[in-house]
């Protein structure tokens, strides 16, 4: 297979994309919804420190039920059919919009009640991740890989893009009006799951102890060096800069653009994520790859800066969108990494690892920034986070030097040529 092949030209990689781009709108038209609605509701009684913790509870409640069960989704990936699990999934995700759906309908929604569907979505996206994540493989011939990769990116960044716009402007139109939406999209990405054909099935021992089998994920990303310092670069750089979670505050207090302007804010990211995807779509990223995400992530941590102390919304998205494609260009990297040097009957588990190192940036990253913005403001906050992700890149640059030798996505051909410590067979 010719490495210039287009990994549209795989049927099933065709379904896979539509699923993953349905999702990811539903999502994102969810999550800013929420997450206005939340720091609306808190303020109706609470000061603005106060509503920016109850922000920060959200990205609690999402991220215990992921982190309590990533052992048993991260085996259940390996051991059960991946498009089995998505679809199940999806449906669950469409039922919890539908609830928040009729819950709008009648002018009844609540903090409480937001919170326990925040639970049962992350409950979902632990399962649907790793399951997911590890389909795509799957799909494609190894040598299209780092293209499916970035086409896989453009279906998420794209839905990022369009999610929190599309949130916005039909929440100003009806409060229940996107959570319907998106429930209706839930359903079109497992109907185009049920069209992917059987993958191969793993080689994970069926007799084998479960437990066992569930800790080997973990000890498979603390042996392979390359591995662990991606995955735990964007841990703590997200952790830290985690700008996006303050975009409510910024629309109604700081910036002062309403509904309709944070579904911008929130989608300037993803415009500049998706451009960064689609340069790598059409020519990927091949030499000094370790290098280039160290400064990716440097870059991001500035941007965030810039955003933090911009009072301008015109320069406000321009940060947003520079902080974006920073962003894209770690993740592109960082999943090439897990995705090629990661043997199919590992994917489930090594991925289960990462889903929870990437919640964690992304759910305690909001926490984090809410809970600091309860005690210092929001732009203080901002700012300090920003200059924490910048931070790490120069830590882990040292912590890690496999990272800085990674010259390309191509494993080893040998065990002893593994960076880090030797590799189990």
């Amino acid at each position: 297979m010719a490495k210039t092949a287009s990994p549209f030209s795989f049927r099933d990689f065709r379904f896979y994309w539509l699923a993953r781009f349905s999702t990811t709108v539903a999502q994102n038209a969810m999550v800013v919804v929420i997450g206005w609605q939340v720091y609306d509701i808190a303020r109706r009684t609470m000061s603005p420190k106060e509503a920016a913790f109850q922000l920060g509870m959200v990205g609690v409640a999402q991220f215990l039920p992921l982190a309590a069960l990533t052992l048993i989704t991260g085996w259940t990936a390996d051991r059960i059919d991946r498009r089995w699990i998505g679809r199940i999934v999806l449906l669950a995700e469409a039922l919890c919009a539908a609830w928040l759906a009729l819950l709008a309908w009648h002018g009844t929604t609540t903090l409480a009640a937001i919170y326990v569907v925040a639970v049962l979505l992350g409950v979902c996206r632990a399962f649907a991740n790793p399951a997911i994540g590890a389909l795509a493989p799957n799909l494609v011939p190894h040598a299209v890989l780092p293209t499916a990769i970035a086409a896989s990116s453009i279906a998420w960044q794209t839905g990022a893009i369009g999610g929190p716009a599309l949130g916005g402007y039909l929440y100003a139109a009806a409060r229940w009006l996107p959570y319907t939406v998106s429930g209706g999209l839930f359903l079109v990405a497992a109907a185009s799951l049920m069209f992917i054909r059987p993958i191969a099935k793993t080689s994970l021992d069926r007799k084998a102890n479960p437990w066992r089998q569930m800790v080997d994920g973990l000890h498979y990303v603390r042996k392979n060096r390359v591995v662990l310092g991606a995955i735990s670069l964007d841990l703590f750089a997200v952790l830290l800069g985690g700008a996006t979670a303050m975009l409510p505050i910024y629309a109604r207090d700081i910036l002062k653009v309403g509904s309709e302007g944070l579904g911008h804010l929130r989608a300037a990211p993803a415009v500049g994520s998706a451009a960064m995807a689609f340069y790598f779509s059409a020519r990927p990223l091949r030499h000094n790859v370790g290098v280039k995400m160290l400064i990716a992530v440097a870059l991001f941590g500035a941007a965030t800066i810039a955003f933090g102390l911009s009072r301008w919304m015109p320069l406000s998205l321009v940060c947003l969108a520079v902080l974006g494609a920073c962003d894209m260009l770690s993740v592109y990297v960082r999943q090439s990494l897990i995705q090629i040097w990661t043997p199919n009957d590992m994917r489930g588990r090594v991925g289960a690892v990462s889903t929870l190192f990437i919640s964690g940036s992304n759910e305690l990253g909001e926490a984090e920034s809410g809970f600091l913005a309860a005690l210092i403001g929001a732009v203080p906050a901002v700012v300090l986070g920003g200059i924490g992700a910048i931070g790490v890149t120069i830590i882990w640059s040292r912590l890690f030097p496999e990272l800085v030798r990674a010259r390309t996505f191509e494993p080893p051909k040998t065990l002893e040529d593994i960076p880090g410590e030797e590799m189990a067979a």
